[in-house]
């Protein structure tokens, strides 16, 4: 046994709240560590703080950080269900997903490299629609700031699974953080669901099957699912996820869109809303129209007209609302011209590329149900065909507005005996169409039905000239629905969540109604896409999100149904939990002491699993991948054995804190002195556990469907074994472990979570500095103490 490890003191910080969790990136020197406010902070190596994530809300803890593999995208997992994935290099939040439940964990599997064959399916060029779809421009109008979670772009990298492991035992996979690509609920698969807990699930290093670390009752159980058809079908599932990312992205640009049409229409209402429509609540129900058909056609104003024009609006002020209306409703016929309607061809485009993936039924049968996938072009279609409405209605609004307020102004003009100038005359058909506007802003009302109420009063007292009022269903009522007075506008009913209360006009020379009245069969017909005239923008996009969702069911379902349970091993024995902690899943951790790490070692294809039985015992599990079926075991424990030589004093009564595979052949352990004597300061150790130097204490079994580990394998003390525990010993009481072999570093939480000590590992022993004393980690403790008291005296300065 070796009394100390090759490890140097880098530095050490007091911080300035309490760290529960830490992260190295395995590839750059950052580490992520999680506060007890609930912040995600993300640093250097040298201590310079990159970037603060603030806590999502009020006593939400972090439950989980996770680099994805060689990137600078973090996952955190939150006590509140959330799921965010944070950027270190732009420092934003990526997107994010809600859970119905507490987080366990969150992690992202190492990276999915797709073996090519004869037989599987292979995706020759990446993003090929960029090749036809140009690219849809920005939303200026939206502040960032505003935007909610899922409202962002997902990630792109290097392909991988995202985990997410929930407290109640429920495990959900996401493909490229994007497809929801199966779940599996444990607590279905244990004989006592009323003491159960999961510590930890991993995939395994082919993404075939997963392993769940979990009590059971009174036993500690992992238990080896294995899913058929993530092992046929991964690589058509990286092409299915690559365009439900996309169109997830479409989805959140089309609401981004909606929401700027919405601010759009808002401002032509309040632009209009404070001059117009006290005119209008002062008049009777149809007085408005009949007003200014009259001075339209005979040319004589009433006196509320007068006053309405002369005192009220005045030629200056109605310019400047003409100007702002007219600025306002070209933002309109942009965002819709543009914006949606180039959104709405690329969402046809993905979806009727998937619609293609599931003519492959070879690849795709267990992903894709064809006649899905066609009713959710035929929604897009839809709601594509809903856009061009909305289009025709505002270019109709935008003619007949400008119309009325250059009409506005020669009344103006005209009644107060001004000069008109030449370009104001207005035409035969203008004319027309300025009568046709003026009947179209409040409508006959119907005869109301016995025992309803008197429309006419509610229409004397609606405000506002742009709010429109649904009757709730899609069937005609018997009494037309009441709407604001001075309605000038067809366009709001669009943005709202309820069906048209004016419908839109359809040209009579157009062909394809025609043929489509005259042929039920054509409207009927699944290979033309249906257009219902009813339903408004919103209750259209609402229904090809639902169709779209209804394509990416398959692929869970598919999944979650192939989850089999093929092996489960038991690894030791738990305390039974009172029934009164059983609810409580705090209180059942305070019974057992289990915590594990995962290392997939890709070279000899085994997936390796390290994790405490109790505070003195821990077990190594390797599982391969091959065709031979092993499983290699080696218990060891912190005690020393009836045949271990003489060892120092603390070394006699350790207890494990935690641990984490350094690499595939060593494993760092954090050690601590459980001592009976109250007041008396645990010591903390760092050892290194070679697992090269075990492999002759290991014991090797056949995989079977039930494999009772304390019953076949044999218990060493870290001690006896030559060459595989290095000790190095630690100033404070250390709580908390974080390292990484490719940066070489290794990271300790001490005194009670608020001091930081980094390491740098794997030093050369003729290096002077190699071997340090206790003495010295005092010094050097004492010295970052008193370089982060100047640090805060100096920003109190500031």
């Amino acid at each position: 046994m070796a009394q100390s490890s090759s490890m140097k003191l880098l530095g050490a910080r007091n911080m300035s709240c309490i760290v529960e969790r830490m992260e190295w990136n395995n590839k750059m020197d950052l580490i992520a560590y999680g506060t007890e406010k609930g912040e995600v902070i993300i640093q250097r190596l040298n201590w310079q703080k990159i970037v603060t994530f603030p806590t999502p809300g009020e006593d939400v803890r972090v439950r989980s950080l996770s680099w994805q593999m060689d990137e600078t995208l973090l996952a955190v997992g939150y006590s509140n269900g959330k799921v965010a994935l944070l950027d270190a290099e732009s420092e934003t939040i990526i997107s994010g997903l809600i859970y119905d439940d507490d987080i366990k964990k969150v992690y992202f599997s190492k990276a999915i490299n797709r073996k090519e064959s004869l037989d599987s399916y292979t995706c020759s060029a990446k993003d090929k629609h960029r090749r036809y779809l140009p690219k849809l421009p920005p939303l200026t109008n939206i502040d960032p700031c505003l935007k909610t979670l899922d409202q962002k772009s997902f990630p792109k990298g290097s392909p991988c699974f995202l985990v997410v492991i929930m407290r109640s035992g429920k495990v959900h996979l996401l493909l490229l953080g994007a497809l929801q690509a199966g779940s599996i609920d444990l607590t279905q698969h244990v004989l006592n669901p009323d003491q159960f807990d999961v510590y930890d699930v991993r995939l395994n290093g082919d993404f075939n099957a997963i392993y769940a670390l979990l009590r059971d009752g009174q036993q500690l159980k992992l238990l080896h699912f294995h899913n058929q058809v993530l092992q046929d079908s991964i690589s058509p599932m990286l092409e299915l996820a690559s365009h439900c990312a996309h169109i997830l992205e479409t989805k959140n640009y089309i609401n981004d869109t909606q929401q700027c049409l919405t601010e759009a229409w808002e401002t032509v209402q309040l632009e209009m809303d404070n001059k117009l429509t006290k005119y209008a609540n002062s008049q009777a129900y149809g007085m408005i129209s009949a007003h200014f058909l009259e001075l339209l056609v005979f040319g004589y104003a009433t006196l509320e007209v007068e006053e309405f024009l002369f005192e009220t609006l005045t030629e200056k002020g109605f310019k400047k609302i003409a100007n702002s209306v007219d600025l306002s409703l070209n933002n309109l016929q942009g965002l819709v011209f543009k914006q949606l309607n180039g959104a709405a061809i690329n969402m046809f485009y993905f979806l009727n590329t998937i619609a293609g993936f599931g003519r492959m039924t070879h690849f795709f049968e267990a992903l894709i149900s064809p006649d899905v996938a066609s009713e959710a072009m035929r929604a897009c279609g839809s709601y594509l065909l809903k856009v061009h409405e909305l289009q025709r209605t505002i270019d109709t609004l935008v003619y007949d507005m400008k119309l009325f307020h250059s009409w506005i102004i020669f009344t103006i003009l005209r009644l107060s005996h001004q000069e008109i100038p030449d370009d104001m005359v207005f035409t035969g058909k203008e004319n027309v169409a300025l009568a046709e506007f003026f009947c179209a802003m409040e409508p006959d009302i119907q005869e109301p039905c016995e025992g309803d109420d008197v429309i006419e009063e509610k229409s004397a007292t609606a405000s506002g000239i742009a709010g429109e009022y649904s009757s709730g269903d899609a069937s005609p009522s018997p009494t037309l629905t009441p709407r604001s007075k001075f309605n000038l506008e067809r366009v709001g009913q669009y943005l709202e969540n309820s069906y048209l209360t004016q419908l839109h006009t359809v040209n009579p020379d157009e062909l394809w109604p025609r043929l489509l009245a005259e042929n039920e069969c054509l409207a009927q017909c699944n290979l033309f896409v249906p257009h219902d005239k009813k339903l408004s923008l919103i209750q259209q996009r609402d229904k090809m999100f639902n169709a779209i969702d209804a394509v990416f069911h398959k692929p869970t379902e598919s999944i979650s149904g192939s989850f089999k349970l093929s092996t489960a091993v038991i690894c030791g024995d738990l305390q039974p939990i009172p029934p009164e902690s059983a609810a409580d899943p705090e209180q059942q951790s305070n019974y057992d002491y289990v915590t594990c790490s995962y290392h997939v070692h890709e070279a000899t294809k085994c997936d390796m699993l390290a994790l405490t039985l109790s505070l003195q015992e821990a077990m190594v599990l390797e599982f391969s991948r091959g065709d031979d079926y092993l499983l290699r075991c080696t218990r060891v424990q912190l005690q020393p054995g009836p045949f271990t030589p003489q060892l120092q004093e603390d070394y006699y009564n350790l207890r494990f804190v935690d641990l984490q595979f350094y690499n595939e052949s060593s494993i760092s352990m954090l050690a601590q002195t459980s001592t009976p004597a109250t007041g008396v300061r645990p010591h903390s150790y760092f050892v290194q556990f070679s697992l090269s130097a075990s492999r002759n204490h290991c014991t090797q079994h056949q995989l079977a469907p039930l494999m009772k580990l304390p019953e076949a394998t044999v218990t060493h003390s870290v001690h006896d074994i030559p060459d595989a525990a290095t000790f190095k010993g630690l100033d404070g009481v250390c709580e908390m472990l974080a390292v990484s072999g490719s940066r070489k570093v290794a990271t300790v939480l001490s005194d009670r979570r608020r001091k930081m000590t980094i390491f740098e590992m794997e030093i050369e022993e003729e290096e002077d500095d190699t071997e340090m004393s206790q003495a010295s980690f005092l010094e050097i403790s004492k010295e970052s103490v008193l370089a982060t008291g100047s640090n805060e005296a100096d920003k109190a300065e500031t």
